[in-house]
């Protein structure tokens, strides 16, 4: 696998990166999207540094993230549940034709 070095800039501050070359793109768009946020909470709430508005985003990303991660769980266990049943249905079907 191929990596990449690059720069990115999240609240004035640079990292270098190393990271697979296939995920320039998702990087890059996930460092826009950090900064979109923060500037939106930065026109719309009071802060004292830019600290504020990263924290603001880390939270709003990761509520996001918890709760497609229930909804994942949910749907996963409801189509378990579901194939469950009809299996048994399925198996107890064919147990009672001769």
């Amino acid at each position: 696998m191929e990596q990449l070095t690059i720069n990115l800039v999240i609240a004035d501050r640079s990292y270098k990166l190393i990271i697979p070359k296939e995920d320039e793109v998702i990087f890059r768009n996930a460092s826009r999207m950090i900064g979109e946020k923060m500037s939106n909470y930065g026109s719309n709430y009071a802060y004292k540094d830019k600290q504020d508005l990263l924290a603001m985003v880390a939270l709003q990303y990761t509520v996001s993230t918890l709760r497609w991660e229930e909804n994942q769980r949910f749907k996963n266990e409801d189509l378990s549940n579901t194939l469950t049943e009809i299996d048994q249905f399925l198996t107890e079907t064919l147990h009672e034709k001769p």
